[in-house]
């Protein structure tokens, strides 16, 4: 499964539903989907440092926020707040031992350059 983050017209929640039941009658799990209004949004929450720390906690692996400070070479209180709101986000998870991870294979990030009417 992947996480896909996009810029989307109003509206087209309602395409990304169908295709999320129709992945599922497949028996594949859907991708999940994260929409902004505007690339200003989507970039106001996805900051490179955020990007960044998604990165650095995928080829880690699962562990504690502080571990994960260390790996990217953080502060430890900025990582944690970015932390939460990636989960907020539904970008990253915890384990029951209060490790974070990331749940997708990939992440992409689609931001058209131009929308068609």
């Amino acid at each position: 499964m992947k996480a896909v983050i996009e810029v989307a017209r109003r509206g087209s929640a309602l395409r990304t539903a169908r295709g999320q039941v129709v992945a599922a009658r497949k028996g594949r799990s859907p991708d999940y989907h994260l929409s902004f209004e505007n690339a200003r949004a989507l970039f106001a929450e996805l900051t490179p440092a955020r990007v960044e720390l998604l990165d650095t906690l995928r080829r880690v692996g699962p562990c504690s926020v502080y571990a994960l400070a260390k790996a990217a070479e953080r502060n430890y209180s900025n990582v944690h707040t970015d932390v939460g709101r990636l989960q907020e986000l539904g970008l990253v998870e915890r384990t029951q031992g209060d490790a974070v991870f990331v749940p997708y294979e990939s992440v992409e990030i689609l931001v058209p350059l131009a929308q068609l009417a």
